[in-house]
């Protein structure tokens, strides 16, 4: 009877199994063979040696350090800052008694909105054209190049701009993880005359961990990815701009008028997810004291 039963299991998760074995598995085991075939031709499906090379050219490749510069300054600021907003705004919301579905759902737009159009918007903001300054030159009374100019004045656009497609989806699971913490706390620490910040770092804070938790780790992980926002600011010639990403350069070296370079991007994606799982794993271990499951 055991047996069948465990067969049966096997048989639902098989689907699950397929699935994950052709669409994740197989492809990463193949980048891992493409990363270490050096010289690889498409065309001929052919390599000089089996080594590192690969590895050693995309590491000294200046192109690839700026890109992991500027994903790095990206993750390292819009992370944190989207969360600590979001959750600053979900605790105003959860305090709203009027008119509180509205306010989410107006919070909440810019998620579903397209990408590329709300990065369209943003170009139109902030970019200096011979015929016009900008809308927010105009209003600071500045004449900054956001666009096409300094560097760390397109990282602040890029990071407003990041801030701002993230920060809808985090509110939306903000709000309902605290609606889910039980009232009767909240209750007993007022008739004890608890203040709002020690209520909130002693009951909401700890009840809602793992959801803030969640959403740094995933934050990370999304953030490393970031490619598409930059096309919408900055064109499809990131390098020109100095703004590419990692997941931008692995894809100039699969696509671009240089591209075909299957080693190269293979190593590059492999580095990008040795980066990611590394994080991940230090953010893992840190947080299993601090965060509370109930």
């Amino acid at each position: 009877m055991k047996k069948k039963n465990n067969l049966k299991a096997w048989l639902y998760l098989l689907p699950a199994i397929l699935f994950l074995g052709v669409f994740m598995i197989y492809p990463l085991i193949d980048v891992c063979i493409y990363s270490v075939e050096e010289n690889y031709a498409s065309i001929a499906r052919t390599y000089t040696g089996i080594g590192l090379g690969n590895f050693r050219d995309v590491l000294s490749d200046r192109l690839f350090i700026q890109a992991l510069k500027n994903t790095f300054i990206l993750v390292a600021i819009t992370v944190p800052v989207s969360t600590g907003l979001s959750l600053l705004i979900a605790l105003c919301l959860s305090s709203i008694k009027v008119l509180k579905k509205a306010f989410q759902t107006i919070y909440f737009l810019p998620y579903v909105t397209n990408t590329l159009a709300v990065g369209l918007v943003f170009m139109i903001l902030f970019d200096k054209t011979e015929y016009t300054k900008g809308l927010v030159n105009m209003l600071l009374r500045t004449d900054i190049d956001f666009i096409d100019g300094e560097y760390w004045m397109k990282m602040m656009v890029t990071c407003l701009y990041t801030v701002w497609i993230v920060m809808p989806f985090k509110i939306l699971i903000l709000t309902s993880a605290l609606a889910s913490v039980n009232q009767e706390y909240y209750k007993a620490a007022k008739v004890d005359g608890a203040s709002s910040a020690r209520i909130f770092r002693k009951i909401t804070l700890p009840m809602i961990s793992p959801t803030v938790f969640y959403l740094i780790i995933t934050g990370f992980i999304g953030a490393f990815k970031a490619y598409s926002d930059e096309v919408a600011l900055f064109g499809t010639n990131l390098n020109a701009a100095g703004m590419n990403t990692i997941v931008g350069y692995v894809y100039d070296m699969l696509y671009s008028d240089t591209g075909g370079r299957y080693g190269n991007a293979a190593a590059a994606a492999l580095i990008l997810f040795a980066i990611v799982f590394t994080i991940t794993y230090i953010n893992l271990k840190f947080s299993s004291n601090k965060v509370q499951y109930m």
